[in-house]
């Protein structure tokens, strides 16, 4: 047996590299929602340009993940890293000195693009540096831990900071913890022999993936206000359609494709990425109604919603710790399976929201149980979706699961959003006081995303059941064996 880098001082550096790059990333999608009220006020945003300061990071992050992903495969994993992370942090910097409104957008635009590079090639990293079967458990245990411990933290730094030192610092904090990455990827990793150029890169390919991703999210993201029957919206998602399939078509006769669609024959992983889109739909969209029920509905200020959702980050903490000893035994599909269930019922708890509801009676144990739930599929999904990919995909493995959660994301916001503006309009309608109609809104949109999540735990049944990567790679050659034979 090979022994183990990640006990090497080394290897336990490179994967704390990697889980903050993840970490950075996606706590950045939601560390500005409590901070938008303060934003609003200090740079004059109206309604509806307001949506744009998390969605605009939302849009531009899902729409050229592929494109990162499979230019961190050609251009080299810590080259493409260093040029996202140089990106994510001068837009950042940019964002926090912003004076306008649409400077601000801009920046969080420009921000996504820097994530979109970034998040895939540390995957890749993580998947390509750990390769012996333990030890990459043990890494996406971390990586999933640290995924879903991102929206919670999100919210709590959201609010420390909002009600500190001021909004700004929710772009500040970015900076520093980017140039510390740099100097991490440059010590860490060794330079890429690869040269940078355009030839085996398919532009049309990467030009239609990225205009049909890019519509795709904003498609969602307008719905809501633009309505979902509207001749724009049904356009907006038309089109994108169409630019997608002509992709795929593009895809399979092209020589060079930026998404070889043999990937998808890696039994399990359009099943896994499937798991992760629909599952993120409800919890990212549970996060965002749990935090207007506390600002909207209870009076909390930015920092006391930030504050109650430490549990949630210690509850997910224990979920991804005890991950990867139940992945050893009993695989990657019942931990998913099991996992999904629990999170259901923590949020099915949190649906049955009050008008003058509490804290430790009302959220606080359907927020534990949901989050030790979310533990176990963070981690595990994350095993599944990369386990048996080979070593030159796995910038395009990590895109595509990536890209996965960015448009459950906005897909669940959109629909859900909608689920809750309609019970709103409808309590409203019969004589329902604002408050008691809110909250009755909110109410029925978590039950959805409860529906979403469990509708996770059953797609997660076509999932591989994957103990190790090993074990994955192995069953892999079976399988060719066998399509030969």
């Amino acid at each position: 047996m090979s022994a183990s880098f990640l006990s090497t001082g080394r290897g336990k550096l490179i994967l704390l590299l990697l889980c903050g790059v993840a970490f950075l990333d996606l706590v950045d999608a939601s560390i500005v929602n409590v901070a938008l009220p303060s934003i609003r006020k200090d740079l004059d945003f109206d309604t509806q340009g307001l949506q744009w300061v998390p969605s605009g990071y939302l849009l531009t992050y899902g729409g050229f993940m592929l494109l990162g992903g499979r230019a961190a495969d050609l251009f080299g994993r810590r080259r493409v890293l260093v040029a996202g992370t140089t990106v994510f942090g001068v837009a950042s910097l940019a964002g926090g000195f912003a004076n306008t409104a649409g400077l601000l957008v801009g920046a969080r635009l420009v921000q996504g693009v820097g994530a979109a590079l970034m998040m895939p090639a540390a995957l890749s990293l993580l998947t390509t540096t750990f390769k012996e079967g333990s030890d990459r458990t043990k890494a996406f245990g971390a990586w999933g831990a640290v995924a879903g411990l991102a929206s919670a933290v999100g919210v709590l730094a959201g609010g420390l900071l909002t009600d500190g030192p001021g909004w700004r610092w929710v772009m500040f904090v970015n900076p520093p913890v980017c140039v510390l990455i740099l100097a991490g990827a440059y010590r860490m990793f060794e330079p890429e022999d690869k040269r940078v150029s355009l030839k085996g890169l398919d532009l049309f390919g990467a030009f239609l993936a990225t205009a049909g991703m890019l519509l795709l999210v904003f498609a969602l993201v307008k719905a809501p206000d633009q309505g979902w029957g509207s001749s724009r919206t049904v356009l907006e998602l038309a089109a994108a359609g169409v630019l997608l399939v002509v992709f795929v078509v593009n895809e399979r006769f092209t020589g060079d494709p930026l998404l070889p669609l043999s990937i998808f024959r890696i039994r399990g992983l359009a099943a896994a990425d499937v798991t992760q889109l629909v599952s993120v739909a409800g919890f990212i969209s549970m996060f965002f109604f749990l935090t207007l029920y506390m600002q909207n509905v209870l009076g909390y200020s930015p920092i006391r919603t930030g504050l109650a959702y430490l549990p949630v980050t210690g509850a997910v903490g224990i979920g991804a710790g005890m991950a990867p000893k139940l992945v050893a035994k009993v695989g990657t599909r019942p931990v998913v399976v099991v996992g999904s269930v629990i999170a259901s019922t923590g949020i099915f708890l949190l649906s049955r929201l009050k008008v003058d509801g509490g804290f430790v009676s009302g959220l606080l144990p359907g927020m534990v149980v949901m989050a030790i739930g979310l533990g176990f599929v963070f981690v595990a999904i994350t095993t599944a979706a990369n386990a048996g990919v080979p070593h030159h995909q796995a910038g395009l493995a990590a895109a595509l699961l990536n890209a996965s959660q960015q448009v459950g994301g906005a897909l669940g916001l959109a629909i859900f959003s909608a689920v809750s503006t309609a019970r709103v309009n409808h309590r409203l309608a019969h004589g329902a006081t604002p408050p008691a109609a809110f909250t009755s809104g909110l109410s029925r949109a978590l039950f959805a995303c409860a529906v979403a999540v469990m509708c996770g735990a059953v797609i997660a049944l076509r999932t591989r059941n994957v103990h190790s990567e090993a074990e994955a790679e192995g069953l892999a050659e079976v399988e060719k064996l066998v399509a030969v034979g």
